[in-house]
């Protein structure tokens, strides 16, 4: 059975203070040991963020990492550096690492690469921007993106990968895919795993919704067969709005 997942992808925002302000008010609260909590704060605040939650229900995940063991990389951060502050979890390929910083589908999956051979966690983004939505490719776009960055692993691998579909047309815009949309693309995802390994597989890689996920949205995304959770950015900045939304999985 595939556990249920909320993941905070705090992006470039909280200062120090604010950091440790929002997890102690998240350290409070109450939620199921059915549903996984993360969260993604800057990288300056990791080992600040992993000291604060040790103990709480909380997990701490890295919002990026370099495909590259070390080197001459200004400003990056490799997968051992994050181990070595115990962060054993990394987003990759989130629509605005693709769009602002040109990652591509190849580029990932050297990331992932890496990251799994370092025995990490990957929250692996995906999805389509709203002109491939509006021409009906968007099951050929994500297709794809998952081909290319991950159909190569070999299965065991894949106890390590936790899926994010988020419509590039959905995040940060006001605008989310309705429930049915959701489903009928995580199903779709589903089905691929299945016809490129098989069903009891794709039954149990975990697939997150991302896309402007409020309070009010929530249960009727998450309420869907296929949808296993959710990958939050804006609402998981309010402790009372991520709460809410933990509590609707």
């Amino acid at each position: 059975m595939r556990k249920k997942i909320v993941a905070g992808n705090w992006k470039m925002n909280n200062n120090k203070q604010e950091t440790a302000e929002l997890i102690e008010s998240l350290k409070l609260l109450s939620f199921s040991t059915d549903v996984r909590v993360m969260i993604a704060p800057a990288h300056t605040h990791l080992v600040q963020a992993e000291k604060l939650t040790q103990g709480a229900t909380i997990e701490v995940l890295a919002q990026n990492m370099n495909a590259a063991e070390s080197g001459a990389y200004t400003g990056e951060i490799s997968a051992r550096m994050l181990q070595s502050i115990n962060i054993n979890k990394v987003i990759l390929g989130h629509s605005e690492r693709r769009a602002y910083y040109n990652e591509t589908d190849s580029v990932l999956k050297k990331k992932v690469e890496t990251a799994l051979r370092h025995d990490m966690e990957v929250v692996f983004c995906f999805g389509e921007e709203l002109e491939e939505r509006k021409k009906e490719c968007h099951f050929e776009v994500v297709r794809t993106q998952l081909e290319t960055a991950l159909f190569g692993l070999k299965p065991s691998r894949w106890s390590k990968i936790i899926l994010a579909y988020e419509p590039v047309w959905a995040i940060g815009t006001g605008e989310t895919a309705s429930p049915e949309q959701a489903q009928e693309m995580h199903a779709f995802i589903r089905g691929l795993i299945s016809l490129k390994y098989d069903q009891n597989l794709a039954d149990s890689v975990p697939i997150l919704y991302g896309g402007s996920v409020k309070p009010a949205n929530a249960s009727a995304i998450f309420s869907q067969p296929d949808v296993d959770g959710g990958l939050i950015g804006g609402s998981a900045l309010n402790v009372e709005d991520f709460a809410s939304i933990i509590q609707s999985v």
